[in-house]
């Protein structure tokens, strides 16, 4: 049986502990340091509720306070850690990403799906640059704009795929950007008859990835793991004809080599 899943309201829910996290993820690359009024404005919480938050998380470590403004500490990498250090398989999957960036010069990365993002759990860089924000361990995209994204999206069960496509919000990124909800189900179930998923300049221009679902021996779903590179320096033959084929033989290796 399925673990069900709980929602606010629910009597085991913990609305102060979610409450909390969300002060926590408030926090991101452009909004680093914040006073009282904008962490109660990104998370929709009244003053004095993310003040009590904040001053518990202060207490606690995971926040310090200069003046007016807050912003977190290098404590909070523990919980990163936490699930890195749990997660057997890292070491191996970075082993063969780092084989793929070595041989093709381009950047490879696993993510794995975690609501309606992608988030980045290993990543091996190449040296040039293909998008506007640094791409490292930890960062969120939106899994609709991502091959990564399409390829997991592709591996869940029925239902909980149309509960994604009747909650996602789509929006034009690029003018390649998919805005339908029938045109993404269609990537998607081309993601899950093919083994793969080819995104083309969706998410920001010039930047167009491959990516295939990675398993475990035991036949865990271990994430996703992709190849991004730049269109106007990789032709979509070499994409799919080249690139591909070496991906899905990083994922093989990695399914020989990782069993439980």
């Amino acid at each position: 049986m399925e673990d069900q899943v709980l929602k606010p309201g629910d009597r085991d829910y913990v609305a102060a502990l979610a409450s909390g996290l969300d002060v926590l993820q408030a926090f991101d690359g452009e909004h680093p340091r914040m006073t009282l009024s904008e962490v109660a404005a990104r998370t929709q919480m009244d003053r004095a509720k993310a003040r009590r938050f904040l001053l518990t998380l202060h207490a606690l470590g995971f926040v310090r306070r200069s003046g007016r403004y807050f912003e977190l500490t290098p404590r909070v990498l523990q919980l990163g850690y936490a699930y890195q250090s749990s997660n057997q398989y890292r070491a191996v999957v970075q082993q063969y990403l780092e084989e793929l960036t070595d041989e093709l010069g381009e950047s490879a990365s696993l993510a794995v799906l975690d609501g309606d993002d992608v988030v980045y759990v290993v990543r091996s860089s190449a040296r040039h640059r293909l998008m506007a924000i640094t791409l490292s361990v930890g960062t969120r995209l939106p899994a609709a704009y991502t091959s990564m994204g399409r390829v997991l999206l592709g591996q869940l069960p029925d239902a909980d795929l149309e509960a994604f496509l009747d909650r996602v919000q789509l929006q034009a990124f690029t003018a390649s950007s998919v805005t339908s909800r029938l045109a993404l189900k269609d990537e998607v179930d081309k993601a899950r008859k093919n083994g793969y998923a080819i995104v083309d300049q969706e998410l920001d221009s010039g930047l167009r990835s491959v990516a295939v679902p990675v398993f475990a021996g035991s036949g865990q779903l271990l994430g996703a793991i992709n190849i991004s590179t730049n269109a106007a320096r990789v032709s979509m033959e070499t994409l799919k004809g080249s690139y591909l084929p070496r991906l899905q033989q990083a994922a093989e290796s990695i399914r020989q080599t990782a069993r439980s």
